[in-house]
């Protein structure tokens, strides 16, 4: 495994990243994660900046983050990140949370597609650089399962929700990273006091806007399992999401 392939960016938790725990959100973590797949991805020639300047740009279509701990306000920690495979249409791509001792603390993988600004639709990475994404492939130990189907029968919406303008990102619709906090939301502060999230998993469908109104369908599925989809409007599916705690 060569280094080059594996970047690793440290940060620190500030408190107004943390919650009432004094740990970090998984919001911010989520972010952390994102930044740092650009960081990675720009470092070796296939960034958003270069990619736009093509009319390309990233997109996220699944994570899943499982947690030991979490790093609490003021610590050191750090991020490592590599790609595990690519292929026509999608890459995969890893990550390690890593303690201020460097020990992991927790392990994310995440799925990604390469789609033309214009037209939306997905482009073929093979191409990208005359395919030299591919040199980066690393085999790397990634020690969680990949995300997997989540499927909710639930008809009966928990929360409904208008997008504002502080859910809206860069692209002009709902930033990745805000699901996740509208998806926690759904429990009470006192779960949070009395249990931890091991797994979180997001399965992006569709976009959203500003204005739309999200429905948030919620299902327990086992002890302490949940299953999440978000509807806009009524009718769409645009995010799938399981939460376990422990």
């Amino acid at each position: 495994m060569s280094e080059d392939k594996v970047g690793t960016y440290k940060f620190v938790a500030e408190p107004f990243h943390c919650d009432f725990s004094g740990k970090l959100t998984m919001s911010v973590l989520g972010n952390h994660l994102l930044n740092c797949a650009g960081f990675h991805a720009a470092d070796r020639g296939f960034g958003i900046a270069s990619l736009n300047e093509n009319h390309y740009t990233w997109v996220l279509s699944r994570l899943a983050i499982e947690l030991e701990d979490m790093p609490r306000q003021y610590e050191d920690f750090s991020i490592q990140t590599w790609v595990e495979n690519v292929y026509r249409l999608f890459t995969d791509r890893n990550f390690a949370l890593l303690d201020k001792e460097g020990k992991a603390i927790g392990y994310a993988r995440s799925v990604w597609a390469m789609i033309s600004i214009e037209t939306r639709k997905p482009a073929d990475l093979l191409t990208l650089h005359e395919g030299k994404i591919t040199e980066y492939i690393c085999d790397k130990e990634c020690p969680i399962s990949k995300p997997g189907r989540i499927k909710v029968t639930e008809k009966t919406p928990l929360s409904e929700y208008h997008t504002k303008y502080s859910d809206i990102d860069i692209n002009g619709h709902v930033n990745s990273i805000k699901y996740i906090e509208h998806i926690l939301d759904l429990f009470p502060l006192e779960f949070f006091k009395e249990k931890q999230i091991k797994r979180f998993e997001m399965a992006y469908v569709a976009e959203s806007y500003y204005g739309d109104t999200l429905s948030f369908y919620r299902e327990e599925v086992g002890e302490n399992e949940y299953d999440i989809e978000v509807k806009k409007n009524g009718t769409d599916v645009v995010v799938r999401s399981k939460v376990i705690f422990i």
